[in-house]
């Protein structure tokens, strides 16, 4: 018989849902669905005005995490520095990796996909896709550093930024 792990969180909880990025517990309830009960989180996302309902038993599976730990948001952020690393494939190839490491909700995947698609105010124009991919992945990395560091969003970006600038 598989043995399944159910994740537990609480009310007030910060935690990351891989596809739509940091948001908050505000609930633990149970529901009736089709004759079924069923146990579930609810999750705000302030920034998109979005309320989700995850099914307690299918949280791990869907990837449903806390925040990272310190450790983790230093090596994204030590990602940063480091050099670009653009692969020589077409883009819209390239442009599905980025997307499939956005929603990974990895924030040292993110990361490289911020350092990947950054461009300093002397390298050529980004196209309309790769602008919105790269802020994409800054808005979710800056939203997880803004809820690890207890600082806001705008903070959290400018810090990105600099990291980005100084590399």
């Amino acid at each position: 018989m598989l043995k399944m792990t159910i994740v537990s969180f609480t009310q007030g909880d910060y935690v990351v849902y891989p596809t739509h990025g940091v948001g908050q517990v505000v609930a633990v309830e149970t529901q009736e669905i089709g004759g079924m009960k069923l146990q579930l989180f609810v999750i705000t996302f302030d920034r998109d005005r979005m309320t989700l309902r995850v099914p307690v038993t299918k949280a791990q599976k869907s990837g449903l995490r806390m925040l990272s730990s310190r450790s983790v948001m230093d090596t994204a952020l030590s990602t940063l520095k480091g050099r670009a690393k653009v692969k020589r494939t077409m883009w819209s190839r390239r442009a599905q990796e980025y997307e499939a490491k956005i929603n990974s909700g990895d924030p040292v995947s993110i990361a490289e996909v911020v350092r990947d698609l950054h461009r300093n105010a002397n390298q050529p124009d980004q196209s309309y896709s790769e602008r919105q991919i790269y802020e994409a992945a800054l808005e979710r990395l800056a939203s997880e550093l803004a809820a690890v560091e207890r600082i806001d969003t705008q903070a959290a970006t400018e810090k990105l930024q600099g990291l980005l600038e100084a590399a």
